[in-house]
């Protein structure tokens, strides 16, 4: 060997791990757009912890020339053992080792993540069962980039993969481009490229693993392509996003009711938040429809007058004797391209508007323009709720001499299962309010759900009455349905009604304006509700959308606390607070504040996951040295019994941990002698252990010598003892951590070589 072959070695060994790291940061510049699809959280750590385990894995395998198809083995082991542990550790034994239950797991887990990603909405929220696809994919990105570049010596055809794998999120989720984003993967592609023409050795010694790569290649390619369709494919936003002003870019309102595309896209946008005094945050309300032909529900088309009019808003429809919350909202437009203002119901004034013709329409109290959009708006909305108790509620009669007539008519030929079941549900009631609250809480029983998928696959996903009539059989469909079946059964009762679209109040932030939680509106939050005009108190809506919201109630007097006239004191629901899901109690603000400071505090890093990493490399790390030291009890045991094989091979398995050769072609005497005069191993210890190899070997007594069992066992030890000292402290500890005997026999051709040894 020339005095230049080890400088040579060690510099390619500072090539291998140069370009390792080089691969690790193109993984890291192809997930961390991710976010844009999923939020961030404990799962990100987790991707990358298991990207540079994997890619460690498979540098200290290369140290010790291991053959590619072990090198690729022992990375999938790692991926195995991490996703075991940090995933489905209830499912295996001693939480690493898989079990018949952690397999069955699996499909369950991918199956919900797919589930999540088809019907779901950029960003989604990291559950297990999406981390789980998630981790895995990066891992198994891992390998494949690994072996692709460093085995295969093809670093472009990985670039390619990493950049495909870099840009889903940018199509599952459009949005402005990420400049700083773009320059870092460059930057890593080049520094991946550059990496990987460093650490080249001569081609000779590249070409066997080169050959060994090819269908590995292959695989990758394939590889690939599959986690690009399958990831990739169920997030795509459907083509054509719709503005329901036609006002230029962003979402919008689609006053038509035809928002079953809307929600069913998976692209989620912000489009407002809004922050508000009152107790509880309110419905915003973009338009009404009272006029229905049999087929579709038209907007109201009343004249707007002007925000600067004393008569914008008219007058709450309320009687003197019914309590009158008086409260503000602000309202910020974030994404939201539509010529009709959301405001909460009933709205008397607002400011802040411009950038066009703004005004009010005071049958209903909503504001619109007709030369300007909602986009980029700020404005503060003063509103007057009613709050009646029950027993005025139930009083008062669904009349009024002021109601359109639209609001009161039907078509002729309306189907008769409409009215039928309205009959039917309301039988026991004896006031209109108790009739309207039976046929809330008949749509929200068992019998109906919430479906976006059921309207398409039976082909009734409208609002007509013959889809209404659909839906009641069916009993499935989501709130377009809903509001209009309740609308309808509502006029076959003689009540006037008519339905809002607008949007649910949000989600809390943590963000706070002047003691005032703030909520985030989105677009997938747009909402359609039923109201019923109410003699002497107004319009209230009702809220039939079943697992949506909380139903219409009312507090009665009885139980108001004091009998105050305060009608914050007791807080009685004029309309539905709606929630995430389920029937809940109205949330006022304080707990709210207290659920926005919990999922802040919910969505910080996770630190068992973490801590499960940990565990998983101290548990991968103790695995090697805890199967060898087994391994070595036993052939000392067997060395003790009189097997002279056992401690002959123990000693050989040493030198091979140390980076010591051990060929086939080489005698024990010969071997012995190596050892002794390059190595420093006792001479005496030496030749006890090979006196005792070459009795069993030659004599005739056979393999087992008694006699000296104890005496071969003890020089064995002494000379891996003199084995370990004698090699630098850096190489000492990776034959105890990684011995390379596992996976070298003694004799093989892979034990004719030494790897690179330390300095």
């Amino acid at each position: 060997m020339s005095s230049a072959e080890p400088v040579r070695r060690v510099r390619a060994r500072g090539g291998e791990l140069l370009l390792t790291f080089a691969i690790l940061a193109a993984l890291l510049a192809a997930l961390l757009p991710v976010v844009r699809v999923v939020e961030p959280g404990w799962w990100l750590v987790a991707a990358l912890a298991l990207s540079a385990m994997v890619l460690a894995a498979g540098y200290t395998a290369r140290l010790y020339r291991l053959p590619a198809v072990a090198v690729t083995l022992i990375e999938v082991g790692v991926w195995v053992v991490f996703m075991t542990l940090v995933f489905l550790r209830d499912t295996a034994l001693l939480w690493v080792i898989p079990t018949l239950d952690t397999f069955r797991a699996v499909p369950l887990l991918v199956e919900a993540a797919m589930e999540e990603i088809t019907v779901g909405s950029a960003p989604l929220e990291p559950t297990l069962s999406l981390a789980f696809v998630v981790v895995g994919s990066m891992g198994l990105l891992t390998i494949i980039v690994d072996h692709v570049v460093v085995t295969a010596r093809m670093p472009l055809l990985a670039s390619v993969g990493i950049v495909a794998v870099s840009l889903i999120p940018a199509i599952a989720a459009p949005s402005e481009v990420d400049v700083i984003g773009f320059v870092f993967l460059a930057v890593t592609i080049l520094f991946l490229l550059r990496s990987e023409t460093r650490s080249r050795e001569k081609p000779v010694e590249r070409e066997a693993e080169r050959t060994a790569g090819v269908p590995a290649t292959a695989l990758g390619i394939g590889a690939i392509a599959i986690v690009v369709a399958v990831v990739a494919t169920p997030v795509l936003p459907q083509p054509g996003v719709r503005a329901g002003s036609g006002l230029g870019p962003g979402p919008g309102i689609d006053a038509t009711l035809a928002l079953g595309d809307d929600l069913r896209r998976p692209q989620e946008t912000e489009v407002l938040r809004v922050r508000t005094n009152a107790p509880s945050v309110p419905y915003l309300r973009a338009t009404t429809l009272s006029s229905f032909d049999g087929g579709v529900w038209e907007p109201d088309r009343s004249q707007t007058v002007s925000l600067q009019s004393e008569r914008a808003f008219g007058v709450v429809d309320s009687d003197e004797d019914i309590r009158i919350g008086e409260y503000t909202a602000k309202v910020d437009v974030v994404n939201l391209d539509s010529q009709w203002a959301p405001v909460p119901y009933p709205a008397v004034g607002i400011t802040g508007l411009g950038g066009g013709l703004w005004g009010a329409v005071p049958y209903n109290h909503t504001v619109a323009t007709s030369g300007g959009s909602t986009q980029g708006q700020s404005y503060e909305v003063a509103y007057n709720v009613p709050r009646p108790s029950l027993e005025q509620v139930r009083a008062a009669v669904s009349v009024g001499s002021q109601v359109r007539d639209e609001t009161t008519q039907l078509p002729e030929d309306i189907p008769p299962i409409i009215g039928e079941l309205a009959v039917q549900m309301t039988a026991d009631a004896t006031t209109d309010y108790d009739r309207l609250t039976a046929l809330q809480r008949w749509f929200r029983g068992t019998d109906f759900s919430y479906s976006l998928e059921a309207p398409v696959e039976d082909d009734f996903d409208g609002s007509g009455a013959e889809a209404v009539a659909r839906f009641l059989d069916v009993r499935q469909g989501y709130c377009i349905h809903f509001a209009s079946a309740f609308a309808l059964m509502a006029r076959t009762l003689h009540m006037p009604s008519r339905i809002v679209v607008g949007y649910l109040p949000g989600t809390p932030t943590t963000d706070s304006i002047d003691g005032q939680p703030v909520f985030s509106v989105s677009s997938s939050q747009l909402h359609a509700w039923p109201e019923v005009f109410f003699d002497g108190i107004g319009w209230i809506p009702f809220e039939p959308t079943s697992g949506l919201g909380v139903p219409t109630t009312f507090s009665s007097e009885l139980t108001l606390p004091g009998q105050t006239t305060d009608p914050d004191a007791s807080t009685p629901q004029s309309g539905p607070t709606p929630t995430a899901r389920g029937d809940q109690a109205e949330i006022d603000l304080e707990e709210q504040r207290q659920n926005a400071s919990g999922a802040s505090a919910q969505d910080a890093l996770d630190p068992l996951p973490i801590l499960g990493v940990v565990a998983a490399v101290v548990v991968l790390l103790a695995l090697p040295f805890l199967i060898r030291e087994l391994r070595r009890r036993q052939q000392d045991a067997a060395a003790r019994s009189g097997d002279a094989a056992a401690a002959w091979q123990s000693v050989q398995e040493a030198a091979i941990d140390v980076g010591i050769p051990a060929p086939a072609s080489e005698t024990p005497r010969a071997f012995a002698g190596r050892l002794v005069a390059e190595h420093g191993v006792s001479a005496s210890d030496m030749n006890t252990v090979l006196l005792a190899i070459e009795r069993a070997s030659y004599s005739r007594a056979g393999t087992r010598s008694y006699w000296m069992g104890d005496a071969a066992a003890d020089a064995a030890a002494s000379v891996r003892t003199s084995l370990l000292a004698s090699v630098p402290p850096s190489r000492r500890i990776l034959a105890l951590l990684a011995p390379r005997s596992l996976v070298i026999r003694p004799g093989s051709v892979y034990a004719a070589s030494a790897p690179v040894r330390a300095r």
